[in-house]
């Protein structure tokens, strides 16, 4: 992608292996057939449910195949025909995790194995949106889903006499300044969402029916279960880690507001308000890095432009990811098979639409793994084919593992693993690959711009991440109805963000579409667990390593014994609860947002100066 987005690379559902799938197979008439409704008078056995779990993987496997080749064909060549069979597989699918999930239930309560109880729990969580059992449901859920992807995917709008798709957009959200061509832009790629109204509501009416059928209060509460922990417990341990970074963000808020004050005035940037979302250089407001420029220090000492250097040395998108897999190959991890080469897709066709968000995927859970991002040759997609590479080596090093196992450790750990390798991507490590000169590295001094750099992307991110499923949780619960949706939408992204439209939003407007993962339903809270993840990860890796420098100056490119130590985690898949992971790279069995507060220490302790005796905040802030 265009901006500085690393949340944009999410390997989407695609990443997980029972949630990606569309397809079925016929059951082993040997075992019990996964899902039939057994005798209501017989008690529940270990041995049926083993049988069960074992059918239930069969099963699994071929549908994520199916799926997977079914989802890959739809998005890189989206028109009637693949949308109608990425529909149809989409439903059949569902119906068969439905069916195996409600089976599953049957065995929660047995005293079973580790294992085979991890497996019956994981199994209960398969669906992200389930149906209930009744006929029709689960094509009636698809057709809602695919429909609302369609309209993100394909939505194009009129700019400037010419229709402009939405990858051009970002681009031109992160260059333009001119706020009344800003505005134009923003408004006209969120109306285009408001046709998703009703379908989101009424998707929102058979899920929720789907997950009580599931024994789960609602959609939202399904998620919060996916985590090894009460729901409860859960969303308090979200709070509790914003609690943690809320004040480095606000005055993160603070100081880009007096910056943009300064070039806007205040008519369009008021000191004691909520910042425009169409200035801050992102379509959603997320990450802020392409307004560097406007808010950098004075005299941060040389730097270098890293998406000129590419382009200077003739980068071309297989180039930028040769590059990436280097990086792991460094560790010791084994190159890409040829089908990635032969079979990704890496740049926009001209002669169909395709879906361009950039996402890894694993199409047999074996060695068929890819990339689907139109590759452009900039620093942001610098980073972001390391990242996306992340989820393909982790998906290769839990590919022994059995169905149900072949998966993070939770949602959060994948996107994670590949941002904790684009942490790598320093001076020191672009010295090392040759892409900028040693006598290049900037000093100590320009540290506060390199920091600045970064928190406009990892900082600025945080509450909008945690905004996403703040919303959608409290819609799942009916505590925001249909009719509030919107306006709930900018309520929440206010009190978090600190953030309001460009102007009043129309009665019918619904935002929240326009957002690829809410129009796509992929949880979110995974990106604001990855964000506290991928420093946990690097902070230890550099502990490994031996770093004695700054912890954001650290590179483990080329250490081998770190990539050891990486790789048996990775090997672990979603085979133990998270906290098992965790400790096993780590050292560390809790979510920790220290080691993220001591990579932007030096940063906070600048931001500190630089807004005293300022009033930061805004109005409909929390107190």
């Amino acid at each position: 992608m265009h901006v500085h987005n690393f949340l944009k690379t999410t390997a989407s559902l695609l990443v997980i292996a029972a949630l990606s799938a569309s397809g079925c197979a016929t059951p082993n008439s040997s075992a019990p057939v996964a899902g039939a409704a057994p005798a209501a008078e017989a008690a529940p056995t270990v041995a049926e449910a083993q049988a069960y779990i074992d059918n239930a993987e069969r099963e699994l496997t071929e549908l994520n195949l199916v799926g997977a080749h079914t989802s890959w064909v739809y998005n890189t060549d989206i028109n009637s025909d693949t949308e109608w069979l990425n529909q149809r597989q989409d439903a059949i699918t569902t119906e068969a995790l439905v069916r195996l999930a409600s089976g599953a239930a049957r065995f929660q309560h047995l005293d079973l194995p580790p294992d085979l109880a991890r497996k019956v729990n994981l199994l209960r969580l398969s669906l992200v949106l389930p149906a209930p059992q009744r006929e029709g449901a689960a094509d009636e859920l698809s057709a809602i889903t695919t429909r609302m992807q369609s309209i993100y995917s394909t939505s194009k709008i009129d700019y400037q006499g010419r229709q402009v798709p939405l990858d051009d957009l970002e681009e031109m959200m992160g260059v333009e300044r001119n706020p009344a061509r800003l505005q134009e832009i923003w408004t006209k790629w969120h109306d285009i969402a408001a046709p998703m109204h009703d379908d989101y509501a009424h998707m929102v009416e058979i899920a929720n029916q789907g997950a009580r059928d599931l024994g789960f209060a609602d959609v939202g509460q399904m998620w919060l279960s996916n985590y090894d922990m009460p729901p409860e417990q859960m969303e308090a341990e979200v709070e509790r880690l914003w609690t943690q970074l809320r004040p480095l963000y606000t005055q993160l808020h603070c100081y880009v507001r007096a910056r943009l004050n300064q070039r806007y005035g205040d008519a369009v940037v008021p000191l004691d308000q909520p910042i425009r979302a169409d200035l801050l250089g992102n379509m959603w407001a997320q990450t802020w890095g392409t307004l560097y420029d406007q808010v950098a220090p004075p005299r941060s000492g040389p730097s270098y432009d890293l998406t000129r250097l590419l382009q200077q040395q003739h980068y071309d998108p297989v180039r930028m990811l040769r590059t990436g897999e280097r990086f792991y190959t460094s560790l010791g991890l084994d190159a890409l098979p040829q089908t990635f080469w032969e079979r990704s897709l890496i740049e926009r066709p001209r002669d169909r639409d395709v879906n361009c968000h950039a996402s890894a995927w694993d199409i047999d859970e074996k060695d068929d793994i890819r990339v689907k991002m139109c590759i452009h040759i900039d620093a942001d997609n610098f980073q972001t084919v390391h990242h996306e590479l992340g989820h393909n080596y982790y998906q290769r090093a839990y590919q022994n593992l059995p169905s149900l196992f072949r998966n993070g450790a939770n949602d959060g750990f994948h996107e994670a693993i590949g941002d904790f390798i684009a942490l790598n991507t320093t001076p020191e490590y672009l010295a090392e690959i040759g892409v900028i000169r040693r006598n290049q590295i900037p000093p100590a001094s320009a540290d506060t711009g390199l920091l600045l750099n970064m928190a406009l992307d990892k900082i600025a991110f945080l509450p909008f991440a945690y905004s996403v499923d703040r919303w959608r949780w409290d819609v799942f619960a009916g505590r925001i109805t249909p009719a509030q949706y919107n306006d709930a939408w900018w309520q929440i992204r206010l009190r978090y963000q600190g953030v309001r439209p460009p102007a009043a939003r129309p009665a019918g407007a619904f935002d929240p579409g326009a957002k690829y993962h809410v129009a796509a339903n992929v949880p979110y809270l995974r990106y604001f667990l990855s964000y506290v993840l991928q420093f946990q990860f690097y902070r230890a890796a550099c502990q490994q390593a031996h770093w004695s420098g700054p912890l954001h100056r650290c590179t483990i490119y080329g250490n081998r014994e770190v990539g050891a130590n990486f790789n048996r985690m990775l090997e672990m898949g979603a085979s133990h609860p998270w906290p098992d992971a965790l400790e096993a790279f780590t050292g560390s069995r809790r979510l920790d947002a220290s080691a993220m507060a001591e990579y932007f220490q030096p940063l906070s302790a600048w931001l500190e100066q630089q807004t005293r005796g300022q009033r930061c905040g805004w109005q409909g802030e929390d107190s």
